[in-house]
């Protein structure tokens, strides 16, 4: 693949090398650095002057230090001449902060963060956003350039084959109603029925109550959702589904972001297995929970990147195609 350059951001160099691996490329030369004072500096270790460029950088970890350093390095090999610069975000940092969703006298003063962060990738330079399962789609329509939002539904659907023998006798459950969308295009694929469990919170990371809409008696009930924070809905929602008859839980999630309580909760969760991808680094998280499972999706992310090279079409591709 000649005139493309890929570059691995800190955040999840496991990922990056994968895909380069994948790509039959070598990660090219950058240091990064921060100063005394924590700003972050970046040298780009090679010439990227008529270059496709490719920077793998996922929103996780210190996901305010990695935004930073995916701005500069982006506007460096922007600088530096590169005819494109590709911005590939596994997991994309504020997604959750796609609309103004607070109530009462704050409302007009809620941000739109993710609209803030797609402007920002705009302004340093990027030419072209890569990036998976976005919790919302419309952010897609943040960005004046192009946007390619892939899927981990192929890699799911193959997972679930492939490890759970009774997935003829699955059903595909939704932890709320926005993802009814996602759970009904899985469980057609699999010929299955679906069901959701609505939701209600009083406030951010906290549920008050669940109502279950569906049978799941005597069936493995599979939870899909696009992530999965500090958990407390996913183990509500297994608790909802062993007590409805459900004979085994699993739950499959894109992104497994395990903060706070997360890890102890599904330790101490009704589930066969929780499996994300890993578009966020879980090595560490395994070591303290067996129950975790991880579907890699390097390739998934290197076809993308040899597609759009290409100038081939990427969305069309991972939303109807099976791996």
């Amino acid at each position: 693949m000649p005139n493309i350059v890929l570059f691995s951001g800190s955040s999840h160099h496991d990922l990056s090398q994968r895909v380069a691996d994948r790509l039959g490329l070598e990660l090219g030369k950058v240091v990064t650095k921060k100063f005394s004072n924590q700003e972050t500096s970046v040298e780009i270790g090679e010439s990227v002057r008529g270059e496709d460029v490719y920077i793998i950088q996922s929103g996780c970890g210190e996901i305010n230090d990695n935004l930073m350093e995916l701005l500069i390095m982006i506007n460096a090999c922007k600088i530096a001449s590169s005819s494109r610069v590709t911005a590939v975000i596994p997991c994309f940092p504020y997604a959750r902060q796609d609309k103004k969703d607070k109530v009462g006298k704050n409302c007009s003063r809620a941000p739109i963060s993710a609209k803030l962060v797609a402007n920002m990738l705009s302004v340093a330079g990027a030419d072209h956003i890569i990036t998976m399962d976005l919790h919302a789609s419309q952010i897609q329509g943040f960005f004046d350039i192009p946007v390619d939002n892939l899927y981990a539904e192929p890699a799911v659907l193959q997972w679930i084959k492939e490890n759970i023998l009774e997935w003829r006798n699955c059903i595909i459950v939704s932890p709320d109603a926005g993802g009814a969308k996602r759970v009904t295009s899985i469980a057609d694929r699999l010929n299955v029925e679906f069901a959701l469990i609505h939701k209600e919170r009083k406030k951010a990371n906290e549920v008050d109550r669940m109502v279950l809409v569906g049978d799941v008696k005597d069936r493995v009930a599979i939870l899909v959702d696009d992530m999965a924070d500090t958990c407390g809905t996913i183990c509500h929602a297994a608790d909802k589904l062993i007590s409805a008859g459900a004979t085994k839980v699993y739950a499959i999630l894109t992104h497994g972001i395990f903060s706070g309580p997360a890890i102890s909760r599904i330790n101490n969760a009704n589930f066969e297995a929780v499996v994300v991808t890993n578009t966020i680094p879980q090595e560490e998280k395994m070591k303290h929970c067996p129950k975790i499972q991880f579907i890699d999706i390097s390739m998934i992310l290197a076809e993308a990147i040899r597609r759009t090279h290409n100038g081939e079409s990427v969305s069309y591709l991972f939303s109807h195609v099976p791996l």
